[in-house]
Parts: structure tokens; sequence; C-alpha cells
């Protein structure tokens, strides 16, 4: 397993908000394992690339609408949520990804910063299996620029997650 790096780590680095979540939670000693990067990182690949790892171990926090109702799901870096999938698991008539102004009124995080849980309300949780294929995901700490480590199996459990098939089949 590679281990990740990156240029600089601060227990301060998290979301203010995410932070007492973790604490909260009994999970404070993870605040020193948060890594926080000098620039955004926008997407997946671009976190896996700064961390050093692979791909399918960045651990992404996605807000959808089942029938206007949010859920998030927890999908690895690599794959890409089935939303048909999602609404056969939901039993939704419709879903959709939920816009920019409902993913941050949902969890209180902006889009590319939004951690498995310490969300601002509760919402459904999804986590596709394919996560626990690592012993390690790293995560958004509640930014844009941080991400914090944990065993997948523990981060599903903290976020209240059902562990479903929800990634796109290939072909």
């Amino acid at each position: 397993m590679t281990t990740p790096s990156a240029s600089a780590s601060s227990a301060s680095a998290a979301h203010p908000r995410f932070a007492e979540a973790l604490r909260t939670l009994g999970l404070g000693e993870l605040l020193a394992e948060v890594r926080a990067f000098p620039e955004v990182n926008r997407t997946a690949a671009e976190a896996a690339a700064a961390l050093g790892c692979e791909l399918s171990q960045i651990c992404k926090s996605l807000i959808f609408a089942a029938d206007d109702v949010p859920v998030l799901v927890l999908m690895d870096g690599a794959s890409r949520v089935d939303v048909e999938r999602v609404r056969e698991e939901l039993g939704a008539a419709k879903v959709t990804r939920a816009r920019a102004e409902v993913v941050r009124e949902t969890t209180g995080y902006a889009i590319g910063g939004v951690p498995p849980f310490g969300h601002r309300t509760r919402t459904r949780v999804l986590a596709d299996r394919g996560l626990l294929d690592h012993d390690v995901v790293w995560a958004a700490a509640g930014t844009p620029y941080t991400v914090f480590p944990m065993d997948p199996k523990a981060l599903v459990a903290q976020a209240g997650g059902t562990l479903v098939d929800v990634r796109e089949r290939t072909a």
C-alpha cells in the first residue's frame, strides 16, 4: 500500500463543524491525521495524485435527490454512481444529482468538501461495497483542501451507511 503524504498537515485544517463532529464521536485523534493541500482538489483524481494513493482509495461523498429527498452516497474515487441502481435501492420514482444549494443546506459543506459524516442534517446514507476493498480510504474533511484517512468499515459505520452495490457496471 502506498503511504500518502501531503505538503501540510494540521489539526486545525479540518472544517470547524467537521472537527467538532470528530470530537463528539470520540474520534478527535483523527484531527492529527488531516492532510491539508495548498490548492483545491476538485476531483478524486486530483486528491489521489496529491496523496500518492490509488484513485479507488478516495471516498467521494455525493448528495443525490431521491424523490426530492436528499440522500448521501459514498463511492470510491475510481467508480461512478449508477443513478438507476440508487433509485432501485431506495424504491424511489426519480433520483437526480442534488443542486449545489441543496448540498450545502443538507450537509453544511460545499461540493468538493463534503465529508462522509458530521452533517448539518441527518440524511440516509448508501455506501458502495467497493469502499471495503481497501484498509484505508481518504475522505474530505469539510473543505476541498483537506482530507482524512479512515478504515472504510469504521467510516461507513460512523456515517450510518447501508452497504449496497450502486456503482456503474463496466461493460
